[in-house]
């Protein structure tokens, strides 16, 4: 049985992906949380006047949130934890509603890369922002309105053999039947902002698994949810950065970076090839008075700890996994290593987080993967290469990887946070 300090992780954990459906969600319900524990939301357009304290700023689909002790100086390094508030889907195109033979259809284009035939014959919500004629942003969050139905085997007789999806013409989801002309998924959408839907002038709204998280398996070992990818890190920061404010040690500032467009390369205003954290990290430094000096000898004193979810060793795919490397659930997060620099770990900064593992009470496994299964990559590299800051690739083991439905073990992301708090305060 996994450890009640886990299990409690676990159910905060669910309930934080239940209200972040969408990287607009997840900035947005962080952005609350810190808001409960005394951190202050900046706006980017205004003049700041920092000191000592907690702060956050929410660009879009990102939030960065950062703690300032009064120990800092000029050239006080950063501590950073860096994930993505993103995951694999689908995006609602424009004119989005369509249909035919008397089914009403959500016109969605392919965001990321998605597991399709994961997300077949689930139900699903539509989540996201509406921008109104006036410039204003809502959350929009529909109930369980969507399903991509998979075609009978009576009709494919073939499909065990091999199931072959079109993605434009085979994951256009339902949302009703009748006449076409009663359609209109943005109305539905814009009543569950509580906008008129005439005022709405643009969207960012993607698809999201409906069921809730869920602790299965035997003893209540597993945890099965949407989002996992990268949620799970997310949390850890959020978690790990309020207990850090509560009683900050050191003279650095500890940093949680959540940027959006992972899945897509990061190549946005708001994604970690963007501007972003370096714009933030500016802004903090000339607030403590840094001159072109201070600020490089202040990146040459930080690291960044990316966190992003891993893989575990898969029962069914064995061959597909490293012979000698091979993660379980349960056994502590990953230390990614990739010689090819898709993840940045290097030696320095695996004994750092060994050392971090250690003083948390925490176990820790190598990830690296089989040279003939070539990996992704994460903001990893991208930060390391964009402010020269180390940068060590770490992460929950998962099953399922970019499924509509991801499954990690319980105890995993409770470690996380525990080496993200002892990362915060080291």
């Amino acid at each position: 049985m996994a450890q009640a300090a886990a299990m409690a992780h676990i159910a905060d954990l669910a309930e934080y992906v239940a209200t972040s459906p969408s990287s607009y969600h997840a900035a947005a319900t962080a952005a609350k949380r810190l808001d409960a524990v005394g951190f202050t939301g900046l706006n980017e357009a205004d003049a700041w006047n920092l000191g000592p304290g907690s702060y956050y700023v929410v660009r879009d689909g990102a939030i960065i949130a950062w703690v300032q002790p009064e120990t800092a100086t000029a050239t006080s390094g950063f501590h950073i934890l860096g994930a993505h508030t993103d995951s694999p889907g689908f995006k609602l195109k424009p004119k989005p509603t369509t249909g035919s033979n008397g089914w009403w259809q959500a016109g969605v284009e392919v965001y990321g890369g998605p597991l399709l035939n994961s997300w077949l014959d689930r139900e699903l919500v539509l989540a996201g922002r509406l921008v109104l004629k006036d410039g204003t942003e809502h959350l929009a969050q529909t109930e369980p309105i969507l399903r991509i139905p998979q075609l009978a085997i009576h009709l494919d007789r073939q499909v065990n053999e091999g199931l072959t999806l079109d993605k434009q013409t085979h994951t256009n989801p339902i949302f009703g039947a009748g006449d076409l002309a009663d359609a209109d998924i943005l109305a539905v959408l814009a009543e569950s902002a509580g906008v008129d839907p005439a005022m709405v002038a643009g969207y960012d709204i993607l698809t999201a698994p409906a069921q809730r998280g869920e602790v299965f398996g035997q003893g209540k070992n597993f945890f099965a949810s949407g989002r996992l990818d990268n949620l799970t890190s997310v949390h850890a920061g959020i978690i790990a950065l309020t207990d850090h404010s509560r009683k900050p040690s050191g003279q650095h500032i500890a940093m949680l970076a959540a940027f959006d467009h992972e899945e897509l390369g990061s190549s946005s205003r708001s994604g970690a090839c963007g501007p972003f954290l370096e714009e933030l990290i500016n802004r903090i430094q000339a607030s403590l008075g840094a001159g072109v000096e201070d600020q490089a000898r202040a990146l040459a004193n930080s690291v960044c700890l990316s966190a992003d979810a891993g893989h575990a060793v898969h029962p069914n795919y064995p061959e597909r996994h490293d012979p000698a490397n091979r993660p379980q659930v349960n056994a502590g997060p990953l230390l990614k290593i990739n010689a090819n620099q898709r993840y940045a770990t290097d030696a320095v900064g695996a004994a750092a987080f060994a050392n971090w593992c250690e003083n948390a009470g925490v176990p820790y496994q190598e990830f690296v993967s089989n040279n003939r299964v070539p990996c992704g990559s994460t903001i990893g590299p991208l930060t390391a290469t964009r402010l020269g800051i180390r940068t060590i690739d770490v992460g929950v083991a998962l099953l399922s990887m970019h499924s509509a439905r991801e499954m990690c073990g319980v105890d995993d992301p409770w470690y996380l946070s525990k080496v993200a708090r002892e990362f915060f305060g080291a």
